[in-house]
C-alpha cells in the first residue's frame, strides 16, 4: 500500500470588510455573469443583506433572480427544488446570501445545473455514488450572514438525506465558491444561540482539521484527480486553523454578550473563513461524522432564537455535543497537538502530561460551552441510551471522514462515545 506524499492547497478569493457587498456586482460582472440566480432564505429574503446584493448586481446590468426557498439544515429535497429552479433560469452564476445551508444549496444549484445527472452520481460514497464533479462549475460567489460554517472556502455541500435520516454531502473541489464575501455588517442581528452553534461549529472545524490523521499517513491516490479535497492534516491547513482557534476561543463569548461589539464580531467572522480554509483542505473527523444522525434523527427539539416551524439540532450544536467524548478519544493518537489545541483555546499546559491531553482539551471545551450556553448533552436534546444503535448506525457510512480519525473508531468505540456524549457535566 503505497502512502500519500503530497498535499495541495486550495481556497476561495476572500474579499473582507465592513459593507464590502456593494461590490458584489463588480466581482459578478468582473466573472463574466449577467444572469445571476441569488439563493437565500425566507428569514434573509426582505433583510439588508439581500437588498443590498441585489442593487449592487443590477447596477452593474446583471439580471439578478432571486431564490428564497433555502431550508434551514437543508435536504435532499430542498436541494432538489433549488436544482429545478435553475436548471429552468438557464443561469450563468450564482449568489449564496446567508448561512451555510445557503451556500450549500447554491453549490448544489450550481453543480447539477451544469452537469446534469441522477441526484446520487455525486453525493459522497457509502451513500451515493461518490463520482468525481466532470469539470469546472460557473461562478458562484458567497456572502455569509453567520459566522461558522466556513462554506464560502470549502467544496463540500452538506444535506439532510431524509429517506436514511442522516446528514450526507458531496465533496469536490470544484464545489468550492469563486470568492468569499466577508462582510462584519450582516452579523449583527444574529440571535445568541445562532451565534453561538455557528461559532462552536468553526472551533471544531479547526480542533478536527488540527488531529485528524497526518496527510503522509493515508493511501495515496491511484491518480491526482482522485485526490479528495479532505487530504488529511498538514503543515498549511495547521497554520490556518491554529489562528482560528486562538481567535474563536477569544471572541466568542464577547460577540454574544454584546453583538455591537464589532471588533469581536469581525475577528469571528474571520475565523471562520479560516477554520474554513483549513478543513477545507484537511478535513473534520469523528465529531462531525457523529453530528450527521444527532441531526437527522431529532424528534421535537427546537432551540432558542431558531425557527419554530420544525424541530432541529442545529448543525454546530450537533457536532460540539459529540466533541468532548470524541478529544478524550483520539488524544492518545497525538498527544502533543491536543494539548497544544488546549493552550490555543487559553489553558495552562505547563503541568499537564501527555495522559492527561484529552481531558485538557475537553475541559476547555467544555468551558466555552457552557458559557455560551449549550445544552448539556445529548440528553438535553432528546436522546437516550436506547437511541445509541441508531446513532452508531447512521454514523457508521460516513467513512469519508470517519477515515480521518487519528485513532480507529470501532463499532463498540461510537458507542461508548455517544454514551460518554448523552451528559457532559
Amino acid at each position: 500500500m503505497k502512502r500519500e506524499t503530497a498535499f495541495s492547497m486550495e481556497h476561495s478569493s476572500i474579499k473582507y470588510g465592513p459593507g464590502v457587498t456593494r461590490e458584489v456586482g463588480w466581482d459578478m460582472e468582473e466573472q463574466g455573469a449577467h444572469r445571476v440566480m441569488v439563493v437565500t432564505d425566507p428569514h434573509l429574503r426582505d433583510k439588508e443583506p439581500i437588498s443590498v446584493t441585489l442593487e449592487a448586481l443590477r447596477k452593474h446590468g446583471i439580471d439578478a433572480v432571486l431564490y428564497d426557498q433555502v431550508s434551514v439544515e437543508p435536504t435532499d429535497i430542498s436541494f432538489k427544488e433549488a436544482i429545478k429552479f435553475a436548471v429552468g433560469g438557464k443561469f450563468d452564476g450564482f449568489v449564496a446570501v446567508g448561512g451555510g445551508s445557503s451556500i450549500d444549496t447554491a453549490k448544489a444549484a450550481n453543480l447539477y445545473s451544469t452537469y446534469p445527472a441522477d441526484f446520487m452520481t455525486y453525493v459522497s460514497p457509502s451513500i451515493g455514488e461518490g463520482k468525481p464533479v466532470p469539470g469546472p462549475l460557473k461562478p458562484l460567489v458567497a456572502v455569509p450572514t453567520t459566522a461558522g460554517t466556513g462554506s464560502e472556502t470549502t467544496g463540500v455541500a452538506i444535506f439532510d438525506y431524509l429517506e436514511m435520516k442522516v446528514k450526507t454531502g458531496i465533496a469536490h473541489r470544484s464545489l468550492r465558491p469563486t470568492k468569499g464575501i466577508i462582510d462584519p455588517n450582516h452579523t449583527r442581528s444574529l440571535p445568541k444561540m445562532v451565534a453561538a452553534c455557528t461559532g462552536l461549529d468553526q472551533l471544531t472545524h479547526a480542533l478536527e482539521s488540527m488531529t485528524a490523521l497526518p496527510y503522509h499517513q493515508r493511501t495515496a491516490p491511484e491518480h491526482p484527480k482522485l485526490r479528495t479535497a479532505y487530504q488529511g492534516a498538514n503543515p498549511i491547513s495547521h497554520i490556518w486553523t491554529s489562528r482560528a482557534t486562538e481567535m474563536i476561543s477569544k471572541n466568542l463569548v464577547r460577540v454574544i454578550e454584546n453583538p455591537s461589539d464589532d471588533e469581536a464580531r469581525g475577528e469571528v467572522l474571520l475565523a471562520a473563513t479560516y477554520a474554513g480554509i483549513g478543513f477545507g483542505n484537511s478535513g473534520v473527523h469523528l465529531a462531525h461524522a457523529m453530528s450527521y444522525p444527532v441531526a437527522g434523527m431529532v424528534r421535537d427539539y427546537v432551540p432558542e432564537g431558531y425557527p419554530s416551524g420544525h424541530p432541529l439540532i442545529p448543525h454546530g450544536m450537533a457536532v460540539v455535543l459529540n466533541a468532548p467524548a470524541v478529544f478524550r478519544f483520539t488524544a492518545p493518537a497525538n498527544p502533543e497537538i491536543h494539548l497544544y489545541a488546549a493552550k490555543l483555546m487559553g489553558k495552562d499546559i505547563s503541568g499537564a502530561s501527555p495522559e492527561e491531553a484529552g481531558e485538557v482539551l475537553s475541559s476547555a471545551i467544555l468551558a466555552l460551552m457552557r458559557k455560551v450556553g449549550m445544552p448539556n448533552g445529548l440528553s438535553a436534546v432528546g436522546y437516550g441510551p436506547e437511541d445509541v444503535d441508531k446513532l452508531v448506525a447512521g454514523t457508521l457510512p460516513q467513512s469519508r471522514i470517519t477515515n480521518l480519525s487519528p485513532r480507529p473508531a470501532s463499532l463498540e468505540d461510537l458507542k461508548q462515545l455517544f454514551l460518554n456524549s448523552l451528559k457532559l457535566w
